[in-house]
């Protein structure tokens, strides 16, 4: 029997982590998973935090994931990243776009975006995979392929065929957006 994964899609709202916990909500289902999948919405409407709990197992009995639970965060930002980090197994990994979103109170001057959060991470002893998902999204021909990109690179700590994740993201985006989301899955997977 094989224990119960976690999988946190943290992000900012607008960001697509809700298409990208379907995704990969619609993978794991094909491989036979017992899931649950919730959704935590902030001020998801005006750029506030957007959580997505993405559970997978032989029995899943609840969809939320408690603190120190997560086998992966995904973050869309750096500072949603940071602020996730309690959540994470001592063994877990954050994916992370290296991107950064001012927060309000740093837009309205009353904070400073903190700085070398990445490398922060890294000497706090976190397994942090942090790359630049935006400029791939762009290369792949959208700013808004993020997801898939950040998706990609998660798909490498997954054992489970291309042609998998491939199909999830047919079954899971508008044919008009299908070769630019394959694409940008495909250059997070070789980031």
């Amino acid at each position: 029997m094989n224990s119960t994964k976690n999988v946190m899609i943290v992000g900012v709202g607008g960001q697509g982590s809700l298409l990208a916990s379907k995704l990969l909500g619609r993978l794991l289902l094909t491989k036979g998973y017992d899931i649950k999948v919730s959704e935590v919405h902030g001020m998801s409407q005006r750029g506030g935090s957007v959580v997505t709990y993405v559970r997978f197992g032989d029995k899943v009995y609840s969809p939320i994931i408690d603190r120190g639970e997560a086998d992966f965060i995904v973050s869309f930002e750096l500072l949603e990243a940071a602020r996730y980090t309690e959540y994470l197994k001592p063994d877990g990994r954050i994916v992370t776009n290296t991107q950064q979103i001012n927060p309000m109170p740093v837009i309205t001057g009353a904070a400073e975006y903190p700085a070398d959060l990445d490398r922060k991470m890294k000497d706090a002893g976190i397994n942090i995979d942090a790359f630049d998902a935006l400029s791939l999204a762009e290369k792949a021909g959208s700013s808004k392929a993020v997801n898939l990109v950040l998706l990609g690179k998660l798909s490498r700590y997954f054992d489970f065929p291309v042609e998998d994740w491939m199909e999830a993201i047919e079954q899971s985006v508008p044919e008009k957006f299908l070769e630019m989301n394959k694409c940008a899955f495909l250059l997070g997977r070789d980031a």
